[in-house]
C-alpha cells in the first residue's frame, strides 16, 4: 500500500528504517535497482541506447549512479555528467567506474561543450541531481546545468526519455512549487512513497508517468504506518471491487435511486443513472419530473422510474413524500445532478431530509400536514446543485444519512465553507480533511488529483490527472459510479474512493480511444467504466 507524504515525514521515516538496521547505504543501493528494473520493464530496449545521467552532489546523485551501474550491466552505453566532482572513494562512483563510462565535471567542462554534446545524442537523460530535499531556488553550477540541458533538448526534434530519481530536480516536494531550469519527466520513479507535491501544479506537471518504487522499507514501521494520506491507485482499489458470484440475481447488487434533473439539465439523469449501472448496480431507479422521464425513457431502458411532482420544470417542495414512499428497499439515494437552485427544489431538499416527515394528506388517524414516521433514508450522495441547496438548510451535516458521501468541486466547497476558490486549491488536502470532520461526512474535493476525505482521518489521493474529465457532465457520472458502488454494500469511503478512481481511468480510457482528451464526452466516460473495471480484475 502506497503512501503520500511529506518531506519530514520521508525523512523520519528513513531515519527509522536506518535505526531499524536497514542503512542509508542500503536504502541508496535498493533505490537505485529498484529504478533501473522499473526501466529496463518499461523500455527493454535501453540496453542498446545512449544513457546520460546528470549526477547531483548528494544522496540523490548516489541513487543515480547505482542506477547507472544496473543499465551497464544490461548493456546501456553510460556517460556521467557530474555538477560537482565527487570524492574518490565514493563506493557507488568506483562500481560504475569499472563499466568504463564516459565521465564529466561540470566544473571543467569548457563552454559546456560535452554537456552540449551529450543532450544532443542521448536516448535517455536521467536526472539525478537533487531529491526530494531540495528547496528553491535553484542556484549555482546545478541551475547552469540543467538550465543548458533544457536550452540544447530543445533544439532536437526528437527529444529522449527523461527520467527522474525520486523527483524531477528543481521541484519542491512540499508545495509543487518548481524551478523554471527543471527538466520534465517521462518518468520519474519515486522512493518508498509518493511526495504531497508530485500532485500538485505547477511541479505536477513535470513529473510525467510517477512510479513508486520499492526500497524495502518494513511496511508496518509505525512512521510510515502513521501516515493518514493513501495513494488510491491500482493495488489499493483492485481489493475494494465487488465480487460477482455466478448465483447471484439483480438484488444481490443493490437498488440505487437517482433522484436528479429539471427541464434545464436533464442529461445529469441519464449519466448518472448510466454510471451507477456501469459500475455493476443491479437495479436503478430515476426519480425525476414527467418531462424527463418522456425526453429519456429510450435513453436508459434498463431504468426504472419514479415520476416526481414538478413546478415550473423543476423538482416541486412536495416531491418529498412521493420520493421516500419510493426508497423501501433501496440500498443507495443519489441526490442533487441537474436539480437547479430553485427555491421549490430547496425546500424539496428541506422536507427530505426532515426530523419529521410531513404528509400532503390526512392518512387514518393522522391530520394533514402533521408529523408521522418516516422512511429511513438509504445510503445517500450528495451532488452538484444539491449541495448548494444544503447549505441554505440549517444543521444538514446532522440531518444527513450517517457518513454520507458529498462530491463538490472546488467551486461548489467554496459555497459550503465560505472560502474562496484560491484558498481551496492551495491546500486541498488539509481543507478536505477539515471538513470531512467538522462535517463527520466523507468528501470528494474534485478535480486534478482528487482528494477523498473521511471524518475518522482516513485520506486517500487519486492519481489521475487528465483534460478528458474537463467537460460537461462527468461530475454526473462520478457520483452516479460512487452511489453504485454505494449500492453494492460497498463501504462508504471505499465506495468514494473506487468510484473517483474509476471515473479518473475511464477518462484517461476514453482520451486513449478517441487519441485525444478534447473530444471525450461525459457519456464516453461512463461507457468505459466497465473496462476501467476489468483492468482492476485482470
Amino acid at each position: 500500500m502506497s503512501k503520500v507524504v511529506t518531506v519530514e515525514q520521508m525523512r523520519s521515516i528513513e531515519q527509522a528504517a536506518n535505526a531499524a538496521g536497514l542503512t542509508y547505504d542500503q536504502m541508496m543501493e535498493n533505490a537505485g535497482r529498484a529504478i533501473a528494473s522499473v526501466i529496463m520493464e518499461r523500455w527493454p530496449e535501453v540496453g542498446s541506447w545512449k544513457v546520460v545521467i546528470l549526477v547531483g552532489p548528494g544522496n540523490n546523485g548516489g541513487d543515480g549512479l547505482v542506477v547507472g551501474h544496473y543499465l551497464a550491466e544490461a548493456g546501456a552505453q553510460l556517460s556521467l555528467y557530474l555538477t560537482r566532482e565527487r570524492e574518490e572513494d565514493d563506493t557507488n562512483l568506483v562500481r560504475i567506474k569499472k563499466h568504463e563510462p564516459l565521465v564529466a565535471i561540470a566544473e571543467q567542462d569548457q563552454r559546456w561543450r560535452v554537456l552540449s554534446n551529450l543532450m544532443a545524442s542521448s536516448d535517455m537523460v536521467i536526472d539525478a541531481v537533487f531529491g526530494t530535499g531540495f528547496k528553491l531556488p535553484l542556484k549555482g553550477t546545478p541551475k547552469e546545468v540543467l538550465e543548458r540541458a533544457q536550452g540544447e533538448l530543445g533544439k532536437r526534434k526528437r527529444l529522449p526519455v527523461i527520467v527522474a530519481v525520486d523527483c524531477p530536480s528543481g521541484l519542491d516536494c512540499d508545495t509543487g512549487e518548481i524551478a523554471p531550469e527543471a527538466l520534465s519527466a517521462d518518468l520519474t520513479v519515486t522512493l518508498a512513497a509518493a511526495k504531497a507535491g508530485q500532485f500538485v501544479f505547477p511541479g505536477a506537471a513535470h513529473v510525467g508517468d510517477l512510479v513508486v518504487g520499492d526500497i524495502s522499507l518494513d511496511p508496518d514501521q509505525d512512521e510510515l504506518s502513521a501516515v493518514k494520506l493513501d495513494l488510491a491507485d491500482a493495488a489499493f482499489v483492485a481489493p475494494l471491487v465487488p465480487a460477482r458470484p455466478r448465483n447471484s440475481h439483480k438484488g444481490t447488487f443493490g437498488q440505487v435511486v437517482v433522484a436528479a434533473g429539471s427541464v434545464n439539465f436533464p442529461g445529469a439523469v441519464a449519466l448518472a443513472g448510466t454510471a451507477a449501472y456501469r459500475v455493476g448496480a443491479g437495479l436503478v431507479t430515476l426519480a425525476s419530473i414527467k418531462e424527463i422521464y418522456s425526453g429519456l425513457i429510450g435513453a436508459l431502458p434498463e431504468a426504472t422510474w419514479l415520476i416526481l411532482p414538478e413546478e415550473t420544470g423543476v423538482i416541486a417542495e412536495s416531491a418529498a413524500e412521493v420520493l421516500r414512499a419510493g426508497l423501501e428497499k433501496k440500498t443507495a439515494l443519489l441526490i442533487g445532478p441537474g436539480f437547479g437552485t430553485e427555491p421549490t427544489t430547496g425546500a424539496f431538499l428541506d422536507r427530505l431530509l426532515a426530523s419529521k416527515n410531513y404528509g400532503r394528506a390526512g392518512i387514518g388517524f393522522i391530520p394533514a400536514n402533521e408529523p408521522h414516521a418516516q422512511t429511513k433514508l438509504p445510503p445517500c450522495v450528495v451532488d452538484a446543485d444539491g449541495l448548494k441547496l444544503l447549505v441554505e438548510l440549517d444543521g444538514w451535516q446532522e440531518r444527513l444519512p450517517h457518513h454520507s458521501i458529498l462530491t463538490p468541486h472546488p467551486g461548489e466547497m467554496a459555497v459550503l465553507t465560505g472560502l474562496e476558490v484560491e484558498a481551496i486549491q492551495a491546500d486541498r488536502l488539509q481543507v478536505a480533511a477539515k471538513y470531512a470532520l467538522e462535517w463527520g461526512h466523507i468528501v470528494i474535493l474534485k478535480g486534478a488529483y482528487t482528494i477523498v476525505a473521511a471524518p475518522d482521518d482516513r485520506m486517500a489521493l487519486i492519481p489521475f490527472a487528465t483534460s478528458a474529465l474537463a467537460h460537461a457532465g462527468t461530475g454526473d457520472v462520478l457520483a452516479g459510479a460512487v452511489a453504485g458502488l454505494l449500492g453494492q454494500g460497498v463501504e462508504p469511503f471505499f465506495a468514494a474512493v473506487l468510484g473517483a478512481y474509476l471515473h479518473g481511468r475511464a477518462g484517461e480510457m476514453a482520451g486513449e480511444w478517441h487519441q485525444t482528451t478534447a473530444g471525450v464526452m461525459a457519456g464516453d466516460v461512463a461507457d468505459f467504466l466497465p473496462l476501467a473495471l476489468a483492468e482492476l480484475n485482470s
